[in-house]
């Protein structure tokens, strides 16, 4: 069972960051308004959704899983900053699900390289 919940929140995560994808890369109308607001559209948009893409990728490829939690943690800190300092918690009448999800995705991402943290190499040779 031990073996198994690594696992699971690996895929958690990765389909959290895979699943939002379509609406950065099809410039849906909220992805569109959330970057115009910070100032990152068209860009930012495309460009933090390149970097949740390999961070998904990676999460799921075993000798990566610490690189693919780190950089999700960058990419999802950043997120919570501009929600709490641009954007706030509630965009568009979501009622912070936006939020709410980058928060659990951080939390689920520490867990993760914390889990993972002897694979990191720099750290542990």
């Amino acid at each position: 069972m031990k073996k198994h919940i690594p696992l699971a929140l690996r895929i958690i995560v990765a389909i959290i960051l895979i699943q939002t994808l379509r609406f950065k890369f099809t410039a849906h109308p909220d992805s569109v308004y959330i970057f115009e607001t910070v100032g990152l559209e068209p860009f930012g948009r495309i460009g933090i959704g390149v970097l949740e893409l390999i961070a998904g990728i990676l999460l799921l490829i075993p000798k990566t899983v610490w690189l693919g939690a780190s950089i999700t943690i960058g990419v999802i800190s950043g997120a919570i900053f501009m929600h709490l300092t641009k954007l706030g918690i509630d965009i568009n009448n979501d009622g912070g699900i936006l939020f709410f999800t980058a928060v659990a995705t951080f939390v689920l991402s520490a867990i993760i390289l914390y889990i993972y943290r002897k694979d990191i190499p720099f750290i542990n040779k």
